[in-house]
């Protein structure tokens, strides 16, 4: 259930009413907001009476959670969730960009997508250093190793990093190097990841399994909500459906779908969602278009030639030409997205 505490509640009412939820075998899960305060009571497996709740003090209204997923539903929080990381804020106006290689080969590669990913204006550095494969004969990436090159290429360009986690032994070591810890399409079902990284105290970046409905999509992110941490953010990164000319189908309608549904930030991934260059593009600007909180986007210097996922990896020029897109996007939904590049200079490829 969720209880609305009346404008002027005091605190000393605001906590007899949680002990009265926790005696009732509820978890409970407080919500501050600039008038008044909502508590989000989940957990109970009893039959209960929401009237023993309202007639406390300080109590304005309590409502019934007919979602299976409790925390994030815009019932328990009907406004947007704005995820703060020093200056950068997910969720808010602007629309953030993460972009750069699918994985951290060697040093020159690394700072080479840094340097030309921010040069375009985006704000956070994306990279793998665990890559989970279909065949366990591709590229699995550097492991710490590229988690230091990314870290230090992130730092020089001061820009945040995300990056995949896929088990929870590597959670010590990726808290070490890594912003926002990225939970991949293989492992949005990994309950036992996902409990563990509601414990954490970084942001948590969920993309969309393979085949998952949005239900199972946002009850997976309430796995992690339901830990303590609620910096979650999710990221549409396309299904598996009967289509095979593209990687996945790239379901932009999940944008405004999860929108209705969730006060959390919502991010579109065209890279993997298509999985080819010439694609990448307008479905990103199409996923700005319908309203999405920020894009993933691969960026190498010599895509040709990348290690993993070369094939739908944009080259920086065309990197710079989308950005320069998306500020003449953003600005027609109420958005923005970094006004101006670093440098006007563009850089690398002539594609």
């Amino acid at each position: 259930m969720v209880v609305v505490m009346q404008e002027r509640a005091s605190d000393e009412q605001v906590q007899k009413v949680i002990a009265k939820l926790v005696e009732m075998g509820f978890d409970v899960h407080r919500s501050t907001g600039a008038l008044r305060t909502v508590l989000g009571a989940v957990g109970s497996s009893r039959n209960y009476d929401t009237a023993l709740i309202e007639v406390l003090d300080g109590v304005q209204e309590v409502m019934r959670i007919t979602e299976p997923y409790k925390l994030a539903s815009r019932t328990f929080k009907p406004d947007n969730t704005v995820i703060t990381i020093g200056d950068l804020r997910i969720g808010g106006d602007e629309v953030i960009v993460m972009a750069g290689p699918c994985s951290a080969e060697n040093e020159n590669q690394v700072e080479a997508a840094a340097a030309a990913v921010k040069r375009a204006g985006a704000k956070v550095l994306r990279g793998g250093a665990f890559k989970p494969r279909s065949s366990p004969y591709s590229f699995q990436g550097l492991g710490e190793e590229g988690l230091r090159m990314l870290r230090a290429a992130a730092d020089r360009h001061t820009l945040k990093l995300v990056s995949e986690i896929m088990d929870i032994s590597q959670l010590e070591m990726m808290d070490r190097y890594a912003d926002i810890l990225q939970v991949g399409a293989r492992n949005m079902q990994n309950f036992h990841l996902l409990r563990e990284l509601g414990r954490s105290k970084k942001p948590i970046l969920l993309k969309r399994g393979i085949s998952a409905t949005i239900e199972e999509w946002l009850l997976s992110a309430e796995y992690i909500l339901a830990g303590g941490n609620m910096n979650v953010m999710l990221c549409e990164r396309g299904i598996r459906t009967f289509e095979s000319y593209t990687r996945n189908t790239f379901d932009i309608s999940a944008i405004p779908v999860v929108q209705k549904l969730s006060h959390l930030p919502v991010l579109a991934d065209p890279s993997h969602g298509t999985g080819k260059r010439d694609k990448v593009a307008p479905m990103a600007r199409a996923a700005v278009a319908a309203g999405c909180d920020g894009l993933l986007i691969e960026v190498h210097a010599d895509p040709d030639h990348a290690l993993s996922d070369g094939a739908q990896s944009l080259f920086p020029s065309q990197f710079d030409r989308l950005m320069a897109e998306l500020r003449i996007i953003a600005p027609a939904i109420g958005r923005s997205i970094c006004l101006e590049p670093v440098t006007k200079r563009g850089w690398g490829g002539s594609r």
